[in-house]
């Protein structure tokens, strides 16, 4: 009756089983799914509390409880069901190892790590995923160091362990170790010849020539094969977009990026122009000149924020800072949305309840995550690009901050993000149109956060910087109160670590190629090259 919909009929009967008897955990654990499917929330959440107390010590209903708890955004709660269980029955390896997940979720590293090191130490099988986890949260930590070794262990335990492969690789990537990322790629496509993830990814370590016609081939073959996954075929697309985009075969390019784009916006929701807007609006509202002076603050510190478009250069440019004697990359952070979500929610509207208490607290907040990643730092630059959406709430957080805004010529900035592969949340780059509709938004917002703050903004062009990188770096430090470092104009000078889909291009010489790219497209871009003219200095 359930499979067939006739729920009230399904209801009554597990009710009725669900009474005390032999049958009880089983029509209790069903009546829940029921309850879930209908988002009848409450009953799904008694039903779930009474299987868990039919059966303290179950791992199965522990989190069944605990991933409801998880979903609906209670991820405390849902550690607090593990623990119970634990303190009952301590020798669950796989509780630990499940808690672990969470204690990620909520960015408490260190007891995440340890959660982990309990799972091992009783035992769990497949031990493998456990250290290739912990190299990932190493990773996040920014470890370098103890990432490869949790990498490594999970290898000479199972050597043939994809994921451990790809993460490693993926890892290898960032640190700039291109041959032996490649190595391991190539080795996942021995075990599993159709780890299509594995064959994208081979290409963007190296600019495609017409000595990798067979990588080419294979990629074309790749997306016939897996015409009927598009979550497979999506990267190959985009794979094979960036080898003819190398081997200057721009209208197959054009080809390969659109028919990706096209299958991306499969699993995105929409872009809706309107929705942008008001969305755009409602910040400007909110975060006037007014609200910003009266819950503005005491903070004495003084952060750095990178923010614009994505792919406007930020990358770049922090790597370049980065080289600084003082200054350390941090790279996208993410400790403010988080902060802001788990605050603040919902942005924007709740910022109007928010009080200095509970502003500070979440200002502090941020500093402690900050310090924490880096003990030793003295200054560290935070860029994450959509950081540029709460620019109003960081000037309350930090009158001293200092804020660097990325620009890239419209079409330029444009044409990147539809070549690449984004989430769910940039349903804008999927289309061209869209992406100009949100650039121009994003231009608006940021002409009224100058108009409330504009001393503590500094603007930097990605043309300038390329072309003339000394000049633009001298103001830029200038502004952030730093002495000249020549160190600042090479790039490999930070020596950190990149994680954004600009890997690559950010260490390679420095170059102007990427400057007026939109004219090797002029027949993707159709009528939005008229926009071109209204640059003041359109790059070609």
């Amino acid at each position: 009756m359930h499979a067939q919909g006739r729920l009230l009929e399904a209801e009554r009967i597990y009710r009725a089983l669900a009474a005390p008897g032999p049958h009880r955990g089983i029509a209790l654990e069903a009546l829940a799914d029921l309850y879930l499917h209908q988002q009848r929330l409450d009953e799904a959440h008694n039903t779930l509390r009474a299987l868990n107390e039919e059966d303290p010590d179950n791992l199965h209903y522990c989190t069944l409880l605990a991933n409801f708890f998880d979903s609906g955004g209670q991820t405390q709660a849902a550690i607090d069901e593990y623990l119970r269980l634990l303190q009952r029955q301590p020798d669950i390896a796989v509780a630990y190892f499940n808690l672990a997940l969470l204690y990620k979720k909520l960015k408490r590293y260190p007891d995440a790590l340890a959660a982990y090191e309990d799972s091992i130490r009783l035992e769990i099988d497949h031990v493998e995923e456990v250290y290739s986890n912990m190299g990932n949260l190493y990773c996040d930590m920014q470890q370098e160091d103890r990432a490869r070794e949790m990498y490594e262990r999970a290898l000479e335990l199972a050597p043939d362990y994809i994921p451990a492969l790809f993460n490693f690789a993926g890892y290898l990537e960032e640190i700039d170790e291109k041959q032996q990322a490649m190595d391991y790629y190539e080795r996942i496509l021995t075990i599993d010849p159709r780890h299509w993830d594995s064959l994208a990814r081979l290409v963007y370590p190296r600019k495609i020539t017409t000595e990798h016609q067979e990588l080419v081939g294979k990629l074309e073959i790749a997306v016939e094969d897996a015409k009927d996954d598009n979550m497979a075929t999506e990267p190959l697309y985009f794979a094979l977009g960036k080898a003819f985009d190398d081997l200057e075969e721009f209208d197959k390019a054009s080809v390969a990026y659109t028919a990706a784009n096209e299958l991306g916006k499969l699993r995105a929701v929409p872009y809706d122009k309107r929705k942008t807007e008001a969305g755009f609006s409602q910040l400007i509202e909110l975060f006037d000149a007014e609200w910003v002076s009266n819950y503005q603050c005491s903070s004495t510190a003084e952060p750095i924020f990178i923010c614009g478009m994505f792919r406007s250069g930020s990358t770049l440019l922090e790597q370049m800072l980065g080289a600084h004697p003082s200054v350390t990359a941090g790279g996208e952070l993410d400790f403010l949305p988080w902060l802001i979500s788990n605050e603040l929610a919902p942005f924007p509207q709740g910022i109007k309840d928010a009080s200095r208490r509970q502003l500070k607290r979440v200002g502090e907040e941020y500093l402690l995550r900050v310090s924490e990643m880096f003990p030793e730092a003295d200054r560290v630059t935070d860029k994450r690009p959509d950081n540029f959406l709460h620019l109003g709430l960081i000037r309350v957080l930090f009158p001293a901050a200092k804020i660097i805004h990325t620009r890239r010529f419209v079409l330029d900035n444009c044409l990147s993000l539809y070549f690449q592969q984004l989430g769910d949340n940039f349903s804008y780059a999927t289309d061209l149109e869209d992406c100009v509709h949100y650039h121009q938004q994003q231009q608006r917002l940021m002409a009224h956060w100058t108009s409330l703050f504009g001393a503590n903004i500094f603007g930097i062009d990605y043309e300038e910087l390329v072309a003339s990188p000394e000049p633009a770096l001298r103001g830029l430090l200038e502004f952030l109160g730093l002495d000249w470092d020549a160190g600042v104009l090479e790039l490999k000078g930070a020596g950190t670590p990149v994680k954004t889909p600009s890997l690559w291009q950010v260490r390679e010489d420095l170059h102007t190629r990427s400057s007026g790219r939109w004219q090797n497209y002029k027949g993707l871009l159709g009528k939005l090259t008229e926009l071109a003219p209204a640059h003041d200095t359109p790059p070609v």
